[in-house]
């Protein structure tokens, strides 16, 4: 090989990036070997080109097919002072920055929000996603974030946008006074809002903000619990709904539970039952605005506690051994002498075994 051939073949003469990975920007691997005036750059869709002198932004190619000259580098060619009929090689940093889309990219709470809440009061908070992003403005995108890498990739951003996600749409859903228990109507508004809220601050790193989707937002699961037993105990109100729920309850638990057999069922049938006789009765006895209380019924009456006077009529109370009307002595009581039984005044033979009085 002459020496010319070899200086020859030092020159770039083919400027390409063909993207198989999951760069965002990818450095042109150009090194100490010159770029030959002339060279063919193919920057493909989806793609922007980049030129850098000494660190300085010069020219940006978007999608086509060019042959370098001091024409279509109107910014490098001013920065190397090059005369118009400059054709000779040329350093510079190529950098190829990746324009599609990036999408199914994953936002969350790494630690619940605390939150307040119109019917819980103060709750905590999780929620995640997904998201996609573009390079928008390749030249502020490089001069922001980029540096001086040699390769940059979507995970390198990652956390950093997942952290303006988070924080923009926290401040969102608490303007918005949402309540929990209707948050999940909101999906598709609270993202589109987010969307918007969070846009001006992808554009101010050269970025779009092109999708955003909420996916779930919950509570802790011991708060979840205590949701669960409240939605169990409304059903109270209706007792035989209650008494449904609690049968299909204890059948659900005996399908989970095959060693309880039948009689884990009927357990917890009879467990269901009682539970419902046990609030019927407390219904039943609870006094209402104007039912009497169970303490204030009725004593007897004296009617049903009086003996009649054998002479006159008169009611006559346990306590009294003589007649208030007519001074007649109380009748004593007599008992037959062969079975016990109580004989009543007058009679001459005991009604229950026929012996002579």
């Amino acid at each position: 090989m002459g020496l010319f051939s070899f200086i020859r073949g030092q020159f770039i003469e083919v400027i390409e990036w063909t993207d198989n990975t999951n760069e965002i920007v990818h450095q042109f691997p150009v090194y100490d070997k010159a770029i030959k005036m002339g060279a063919q750059l193919t920057v493909r869709e989806s793609q922007a080109a980049i030129f850098l002198n000494e660190g300085q932004i010069a020219d940006v190619f978007g999608p086509g097919r060019y042959i370098l000259s001091t024409e279509n580098m109107p910014v490098l060619t001013a920065l190397k002072s090059w005369k118009y009929a400059f054709n000779s090689p040329f350093k510079a940093d190529v950098y190829f920055v990746n324009t599609r889309n990036f999408t199914d990219q994953k936002w969350g709470t790494t630690n619940p929000i605390m939150m307040r809440d119109p019917e819980f009061g103060a709750i905590r908070m999780r929620g995640f996603g997904s998201y996609a992003f573009r390079v928008q403005d390749p030249a502020l995108f490089l001069k922001e974030i980029f540096g001086t890498q040699s390769s940059f990739t979507a995970d390198q951003i990652g956390g950093y946008l997942k952290s303006v996600i988070v924080s923009g749409l926290t401040d969102l859903i608490g303007e918005a006074k949402i309540p929990i228990m209707d948050i999940a109507l909101h999906y598709d508004e609270l993202s589109a809002a987010a969307q918007t809220k969070l846009e001006p601050i992808f554009n101010g790193m050269g970025l779009s903000l092109s999708g955003f989707f909420i996916e779930n937002i919950s509570l802790p699961e011991e708060v979840e619990k205590m949701i669960d037993r409240k939605s169990s105990m409304n059903i109270a109100g209706n007792l035989d709904q209650y008494m449904k729920f609690q049968a299909a309850e204890s059948l659900r638990e005996a399908a989970n539970n095959p060693d309880g057999g039948l009689a884990g069922t009927g357990a917890g049938l009879g467990a269901g039952m009682a539970m419902g006789q046990i609030f019927g009765q407390a219904m039943n006895m609870t006094p209402g605005p104007s039912a009497p209380s169970p303490s204030a019924a009725p004593a007897p009456s004296a009617a049903e506690t009086t003996e009649p006077c054998g002479s006159c009529g008169h009611g006559l109370k346990p306590s009294e051994k003589f007649c208030p009307e007519c001074g007649t002595p109380r009748p004593e009581k007599k008992f037959c002498t062969e079975c016990g039984g109580a004989l009543e005044p007058g009679m001459k033979f005991c009604p229950n075994c026929g012996t002579k009085a």
